[in-house]
Order: C-alpha cells, then sequence, then structure tokens
C-alpha cells in the first residue's frame, strides 16, 4: 500500500510481510540448559512459520514453542538484567492451549460474532475481511546490553481453530480469492487498534508491509490510525523486493511515514545481495539482519554482510536488529554481529498484547517510554523523494566542472567497468540519441546487476527484458546521468550539454549518490 499522491498519511504499512519465518528450530537448546523463561509463544503446535509471520525470529513459537514450551538462556545473565518473563507478563505468552484461544479468538467472541470458524479457507477469507476477523499477536523487541523491552511487533493471526489461523494460510487463501490487498489493509489496521487499545502502549509498534500491494491507497480507517496522534511511532518493515517491484510507489510511501515522524526498517537484509544494495537508498531507522546470519555467524558471507550493515549503521544513525534469539549462544552470536537489538524465543513469543506488561516508567523492566520512541533517529521529511535532477544537486554543491564527451565517455566507461553482481544502476537521459548509445550497456549490465532502470524519452519497445524502463519527455537541455549504488563502490557520473558544450561531476560522495538514485528510482514505474 502506499499513501496517495497529497497525502500526510503516516504509512501504508501493514501486519503481515513477506518476510520468511524460521523454520523447524526449538525453543529450548539442549545444551544451554539454564532457569527458563515462560514461553509467550503462540499454543498452536500445528501451526508452521509463514511469510507473513514477520522475519520471525517468532517461527519457532508457533512451530515448536507450543503450550508449555520454554526458551533455554543464561540465568545468570538474562534473569539479573531483567527477569524477562516478567516483563512482559507473568501469565507467560498464550500461555497454555487452552488459555491461548480464549485470548486470541477475541476478534470474533468478545464483539458478539458467531465463533464458530468451520470451511474451507477458500471459503472463510471472504468472511474474515466481512467480519474484520484478524487478531494481531506481538512479539517484544528488547535492548540486547540490558535486555530491556523497546517495543513490539506485530503479527498477524486469523480466527482461533479455523483453517486460516496462520498468516502462512490467511495470506495464501486471500491470495486465491484476489482479495489480498484487502486483507493487508485490514490487518494493518487491526495492530494499529489494538496496540491503541493497550492500557500502556508500546512506545514502537513495527507493523510488515506487503511487496505485492505497496501501491495500493490507503483506507480511511488506516489514514485515521496513523495521522490521529497514536501514542507509539510506527515503524514500518518491508523488504527489498517491495523496492524492487515498485520503487516508485515505496518511495512515496516512506515519505509519507517520515512526514509523521514515524520510522522505517528494512528486513531480512543479507538474504539476498539486492537488499544491501538498497541500503544507502533507503536509509532506514531499523535494519533487521536475516535470521540465517544468526545461525551462521562464522561463514564468510555473514562477516562480508555484517560489515556492510554496521559501514551503513555508523553512517546513518541506524539500530541494527537480530531475529531468531532462541538461546544463550544466540544472543552471544547477536551481540557479536553488532546486533543493538534482539527479538526471539529467549524473550518472548507472540502474543496478545493484553500478556505484555506496561510499557511505562514505573513498569517491571521495559525503557522508559520516551527514551525507547528516542532511541530510533528522528524522521528526516524529503529524504525519499527529492526534488530535481541529479546534475542539478551536483552543481549545487559546487561538484560540476567543464569537460568533453571524449572525457566523459571516459568516465562513463570508468565507472561502468566497476559494476558488480548486487549493484543498483540507475540512468536518465533526455536525448533519445544518448539513451539508445547506452542501452547495450546497461542490457549488458542487468545480466549481473541487481536492479537496472532507465528513465528516457523512448518506445518501450526499444527496451530488453531486464531494464525496468519508464518513458519520459523530450527537454530543451540535454542532460543524462548514470548512478551506481553497491556495497563495495557507489559513484555516479552525470552531464549537461549547451550549445556545443559540455559541464560534467564525477563524484563518489554517498549521500549525494544516494540522492541521486533516488531522484530517478522515483520516476520509474509505481
Amino acid at each position: 500500500m502506499t499513501a496517495a499522491s497529497g497525502t500526510t498519511a503516516a504509512s501504508g504499512t501493514t501486519a503481515a510481510s513477506g518476510t520468511t519465518a524460521a523454520s523447524g528450530t526449538t525453543a529450548a537448546s539442549g545444551t544451554t540448559a539454564a532457569p527458563a523463561l515462560p514461553a509467550t509463544a503462540a499454543s498452536d503446535t500445528t501451526a508452521g512459520p509463514g511469510p507473513t509471520a514477520a522475519s520471525d525470529t517468532t517461527a519457532a513459537s508457533d512451530a515448536a514453542g507450543g503450550p508449555g514450551a520454554t526458551a533455554a538462556h543464561n540465568g545468570s545473565e538474562v534473569s539479573g538484567a531483567l527477569t524477562t518473563s516478567a516483563a512482559f507478563g507473568s501469565s507467560g505468552a498464550a500461555g497454555t492451549s487452552g488459555s491461548s484461544k480464549a485470548t486470541a479468538v477475541s476478534g470474533s467472541a468478545s464483539r458478539g460474532r458467531v465463533t464458530s470458524w468451520d470451511g474451507h479457507g477458500g471459503e472463510l477469507i471472504h468472511r474474515v475481511i466481512a467480519e474484520r476477523a484478524v487478531e494481531p499477536l506481538f512479539q517484544p523487541i528488547v535492548e540486547l546490553r540490558s535486555l530491556r523491552p523497546v517495543g513490539v511487533e506485530a503479527l498477524a493471526r486469523g480466527p482461533v481453530g479455523s483453517e486460516l489461523w496462520h498468516a502462512r494460510a490467511l495470506f495464501a487463501a486471500a491470495v486465491a480469492a484476489g482479495r489480498l490487498a484487502e486483507l493487508d489493509t485490514l490487518c494493518a489496521e487491526r495492530a494499529l487498534e489494538v496496540a491503541r487499545g493497550a492500557d500502556k502502549p508500546p512506545p514502537l509498534v513495527f507493523v510488515n508491509a506487503e511487496p505485492a500491494v505497496v501501491d495500493q491507497p490507503l483506507s480511511p480507517r488506516l489514514l485515521e490510525l496513523m495521522t490521529d496522534g497514536p501514542p507509539f511511532r510506527i515503524v514500518l518493515e518491508y523488504t527489498e523486493r517491495a523496492l524492487s517491484a515498485r520503487p516508485a510507489a515505496l518511495l512515496q510511501l516512506a515519505a509519507a511515514i517520515q512526514s509523521q515522524g514515524n520510522c522505517l526498517a528494512l528486513d531480512d537484509v543479507g538474504a539476498d545481495p539486492m537488499s544491501l544494495a538498497f541500503l544507502p537508498l533507503l536509509e532506514p531507522e531499523v535494519v533487521k539482519l536475516d535470521l540465517q546470519l544468526l545461525r551462521a555467524p562464522h561463514a564468510p558471507r555473514t562477516v562480508e554482510i555484517v560489515a556492510a550493515v554496521s559501514a551503513v549503521a555508523e553512517r546513518t544513525g541506524a539500530v541494527i536488529v537480530a531475529e531468531g534469539i532462541e538461546t544463550a549462544a544466540d544472543l552471544a552470536n547477536a551481540r557479536a554481529l553488532g546486533a543493538h537489538w534482539g527479538q526471539g524465543l529467549l524473550f518472548g513469543g507472540p502474543a496478545p498484547i493484553t500478556r505484555l506488561a506496561p510499557f511505562d516508567r514505573g513498569g517491571i523492566g521495559g525503557l522508559d517510554r520516551t527514551a525507547a520512541a528516542a532511541a530510533l533517529r528522528p524522521s528526516r521529511p524529503g529524504l525519499h523523494l527529492p526534488a530535481g535532477t541529479p546534475f542539478e544537486a551536483a552543481a549545487a554543491l559546487g561538484k560540476v566542472r567543464a569537460g568533453t564527451p571524449q572525457v566523459f565517455a571516459t568516465h562513463l566507461e570508468h565507472l561502468l567497468r566497476r559494476v558488480g553482481t548486487g549493484a543498483v544502476v540507475l540512468a536518465s537521459c533526455t536525448d533519445p540519441a544518448v539513451a539508445r548509445c547506452w542501452l547495450p550497456s546497461l542490457t549488458g549490465l542487468a545480466e549481473r546487476a541487481a536492479f537496472v532502470g532507465l528513465v528516457a524519452p523512448l518506445h518501450p519497445a526499444a527496451i530488453a527484458p531486464g531494464v525496468r524502463f519508464a518513458p519520459s519527455p523530450g527537454a530543451d537541455v540535454e542532460e543524462c546521468a548514470a548512478v551506481v549504488v553497491a556495497p563495495r563502490y557507489t559513484a555516479a557520473l552525470c552531464g549537461r550539454g549547451s550549445h556545443g558544450s559540455l559541464t560534467f561531476a564525477h563524484t563518489e560522495d554517498s549521500a549525494l549518490v544516494a540522492s541521486m538514485a533516488r531522484m530517478i528510482l522515483q520516476r520509474l514505474p509505481r
């Protein structure tokens, strides 16, 4: 979903994402026996991880957490830091199988609707949407030094006892019925409604965005919930798939949520090389490491990814979150990887918000509400939708100089030669002749780069597969730009010709290059 143009919506967030949940691991480790935390996992032991269960850390809470499950930890550290179980309610999570069903079904039973959910998922999805029968669960996110909670992530669930209880089945049914956008919106609405209704709402609420419908307009109810002074900061969480699929729409959405003082999170970083390339373009407040990195902390690929993420975090002030922390060993690995915050069964699985201790200065373990909300960098309205052209941006910083077409061509060859796998390559031209000259190079780069985009006054039929394209009208002034954003190399070349003369800029200023890239990216198809 995206905010409609001109709106001041905080986000087009959704309660479920396309992220992949942790699989099959158990909540308790047989090698780190210690005083166990009461689990906060949902009690349906038959429900496995699903694509919309958030980048779960919580998967094991559904697959293996089950009723009465416990997460092993090093009692000398964890219990002394918090008693984490007390911080999130002494009754555990969705607790025993009986109590969890009674609580989680509140979306239908407590509102006086029929509570029988027999039937096939393909039939039930229409009723779920009509009756708003989605009940979010919430998983704690903690600061890894003190192990004190800083916020929660909302995870969508359907009616308990039905085929659609778990997010995987719920969203699969919506896709099959052609109602994904409606369900996505409903999950976001219910997450914010429930969080706002808590006695002491959490200071940060992470809500997932479904990439497939990121270009859909916000519903009036969602607009109301996000703009009517919510008592928390919303953290819109999405994967790089959303940006690569609908770049302009997602940049619009990012700008909307930033305009309301809320935040962005990039999920599953490291699962796909593209996520590292898009990090500088998004500059999210939160970077969530793919949970597989935690499972292989010494692998060369893990070290490479973490080094790139840490560099971005140091430059931008982003918070790094590790997911899937289930044991004391996982906690140690997360800290070693440079994570600031974490989530997983060690700190609690998904549970109704009524079972989480209030986030309050006088509460049992959470950080002060103001301090937790301020732990994330202030929003930066305007960052994601810069005005102007790449050349104008370079000229405003005094980076342009006179040159010749031959000099420009040499710089362009140098820039494109350094493009490797995982890079984002963007180009724009106002002269169709120049665009046609660049096309063979861009087409070749599309075979190894993560993303290649072009904005030019050409016919779409001239564009080869693999190059994302947006037509543009010609212009009186000849201007062109080529931008490369990659983990190891970030650079841009832009030029303007007038009356036989050429002025150009070649820069590796990372902030300027990222702004130039956004100028082109926002013009690609929504």
